[in-house]
This record gives structure tokens, C-alpha cells and sequence, in this order.
């Protein structure tokens, strides 16, 4: 891959900006939201499928890849696109959010982290160096720096001294990432919820240099409100030519006022969990299709939307497969999700192109406040 990693905004409306990632692997739309392929798989979904939905990017993650099937074993199967059998554009995760959730089954000093398997109870070392290397094997056209992610509320030296250790461990990422052309490395903003220490972070990174940005250490505790307001400064920190990637969020009103607040990119696991536990994200809000009211309405979930749930299937039918516990349910609902925010994304690429973001925020909080339909 010779050609190297870019990103151009093509236009703005207020801090919000539409603009195209380019990588050897393909074009990514922004703002884009990124399935979540945790292991290899968006679960319920076949990789063109996923693509059939408008994504441009999967999100894969190194913690439970590393483990199973190994990082060794995906490349010498051709790495991950080959392994998965997508062709298009990967970000992995660098593995620290999950290993810094697994507690008492983790050991963490300046070097790395020292960790038991959730799997087997092996233990494993993940460091920059480390995190890198396997990232490498991997494939991955995005890399994540590897970092701590403390969750929310926390004492605020804490959090401190842990962005400061992961200000270090990014450093340590950049050197040992090296310079690979068609591959890109971002960094990770840390600092909670307070505006100093996220400065402190935007400021070492800049000076450090990476080819994006992220924004982490938010959804995890700390509320939309407080998550808002650390966004509504954070994205003026980082560079105006880089992409800034809002890490695991979120819920659709999330990334509605994320993009408002100047976000790129984001990924969360929400549209397929959702999916395998017979919750639907409509333009009028959420659908709990166990619900009985839903046994005897021939209505799609959304007469607007053009997924093959929407379009072939009822309502009435979507809650008879998810009571029978029928796999199609958790495929059709996961596939109609996925849909939906591919369908916001495009909405607000447009509505930025066009000047008209207010207008589209607006219709979209007017349509959730109106709530589901009432059944027949």
C-alpha cells in the first residue's frame, strides 16, 4: 500500500463538517459511524450485508482477537480483511478499554498491563509496544495508540495521572507504530470531565503528531449532559485537519449532538446488541418489538425505512420469531439498526453540505419526542 492515509473537509455548518476519509482500502464518508466487529464479525450480519447498509468501516477489536483466534493466526490467514472477508477499511481499538474493565484480573504499571483471559484465565501483557505489534498483524488500516481509559466519576488527580501515563504510552505508540504508508495511527485524548487536563492531553498529542485524533474516556459513566459539555471545548483543541473520532458512542442523540459539536467519527456496539434483544432504533424513538401490543399489527417498524426488515416483514411477525427465540429476529432487527444510523449518517452529511443542519436537528428531535406510532 503505497498510497497514504488523508482527509479533506468538503463543508461545514457551524462547528459540524462533512468531509472524506481516503485510504488505499476505500473512501470513508464523514461523519460516519462505525459498526462494531468485535470479533472478526458484526454479529448476526454478513459482511456485505453490512456494507448493503451505507458503512464504509468496521471497527475490530484487538483484546479479544489477540486471544482468540490469536494475532499470529489471523496473519498468516492473510490478516483480518482477508480473515473476515472484508475488503473495505478496518479500525481496530487498541485493547486498553477492555483491559482496564477487567479489575481485579489486571496488574497495571508504567510498563503495560499484565492481564488474566476472560477466556481461559492465561496471562497476557499488553503494552504500547505490544498493542502495536499486534495491531500490525492485524492489518489494521487505523490503528488506536494504547492508553487507560479510567471510568467515570473519578477522583480528579486520578485521572490525571492516568492521562499523563497514556500522554506517555502514546508517545511510546508513535515510535514503535513507526512510519507505514496506507496505514494511520490516532491518538487518544484523556482528562475526564475536566477542561485543564484535556488541554494538557490535546497539547501532547499535537506535539507528538498522528494522523487523527480521538476523543476517549467519555461514555463511561459521566452522563450525556457532562459528555456534551466536555465536547462542546474538546474538538476546538484538536487539529482543524484531522479527523476527531468520539469513541464509543452512542445512542442516535448522542451522535446527533456529537456531530453538532464538531465530531467525525464514532462507533458503538448498541445497534447490534439492540438487535439480539429485540430492540428497534426508529426515527420515532426506540421499538420494543417483545412487547405484546406489537403481536397483531401488520405494520413495518418504520413505513419510512427501506431495510429488508421495514420492507418485507410486520411487525406482528418481528415479535412472533423474537418470542420463539428464532435466530432470524435477532438478524432482521440488527440489520434494520445498522440501517437506521447509516440513514442518520447520510441525513446529517447532507444537511451539513446543504446548510441545514439547525433545520435537520430540529426535525429530528421533533420526530423522537412524538413517540412510536399507536398499534392498530
Amino acid at each position: 500500500m503505497s498510497k497514504r492515509f488523508s482527509f479533506a473537509v468538503q463543508a461545514s455548518d457551524g462547528l459540524a463538517r462533512t468531509g472524506t476519509i481516503s485510504t488505499p482500502r476505500g473512501e470513508i464518508r464523514t461523519p460516519a459511524f462505525m459498526p462494531v466487529g468485535t470479533a472478526a464479525t458484526v454479529k448476526a450480519m454478513l459482511p456485505e450485508s453490512v456494507h448493503a447498509t451505507g458503512a464504509d468501516i468496521l471497527l475490530g477489536n484487538t483484546y479479544h482477537l489477540m486471544l482468540r483466534p490469536g494475532a499470529d493466526r489471523i496473519e498468516r490467514l492473510g490478516g483480518l480483511h482477508e480473515f473476515m472477508n472484508w475488503d473495505r477499511p478496518i479500525l481496530t481499538d487498541s485493547g486498553g478499554f477492555q483491559v482496564m474493565s477487567l479489575a481485579g484480573l489486571r496488574k497495571l504499571t508504567e510498563e503495560g498491563v499484565t492481564f488474566s483471559s476472560h477466556v481461559d484465565g492465561s496471562k497476557h501483557m499488553l503494552s504500547p509496544e505490544t498493542s502495536m505489534e499486534i495491531q500490525r498483524k492485524l492489518g489494521s488500516d487505523i490503528v488506536m495508540c494504547f492508553d487507560e481509559c479510567p471510568a467515570l466519576p473519578a477522583d480528579e488527580q486520578a485521572v490525571a495521572t492516568s492521562m499523563r501515563m497514556s500522554m506517555r504510552w502514546a508517545q511510546r505508540s508513535r515510535d514503535a507504530f513507526g512510519d507505514r504508508p496506507g496505514h494511520a495511527l490516532f491518538g487518544i485524548m484523556q482528562g475526564g470531565v475536566t477542561r485543564e487536563l484535556r488541554q494538557e492531553s490535546a497539547e501532547a498529542l499535537r506535539a507528538i503528531g498522528f494522523d487523527g485524533y480521538a476523543i476517549g474516556g467519555l461514555a463511561v459513566g459521566e452522563g450525556q449532559q457532562a459528555m456534551f459539555g466536555v465536547l462542546d471545548y474538546a474538538t476546538g483543541y484538536l487539529p482543524q485537519d484531522k479527523p476527531r473520532y468520539l469513541m464509543g458512542v452512542g445512542k442516535p442523540d448522542d451522535i446527533v449532538g456529537a456531530v453538532v459539536r464538531g465530531v467525525d467519527m464514532m462507533d458503538c456496539v448498541l445497534p447490534s446488541r439492540s438487535g439480539r434483544t429485540g430492540q428497534a432504533w426508529t426515527r420515532r424513538g426506540q421499538v420494543n418489538i417483545k412487547n405484546a401490543r406489537h403481536a397483531d399489527d401488520p405494520r413495518p417498524l418504520d413505513a419510512e425505512c427501506g431495510c429488508p426488515a421495514c420492507t418485507g416483514y410486520s411487525r406482528a411477525y418481528l415479535h412472533h420469531v423474537f418470542r420463539s427465540s428464532e435466530m432470524i429476529s435477532g438478524m432482521l432487527l440488527t440489520w434494520h439498526n445498522l440501517h437506521y444510523f447509516q440513514e442518520l449518517m447520510a441525513g446529517l452529511r447532507g444537511a451539513i453540505a446543504n446548510q441545514q443542519l439547525g433545520e435537520f436537528v430540529e426535525s429530528f428531535h421533533a420526530q423522537r419526542a412524538a413517540g412510536d406510532i399507536e398499534p392498530l
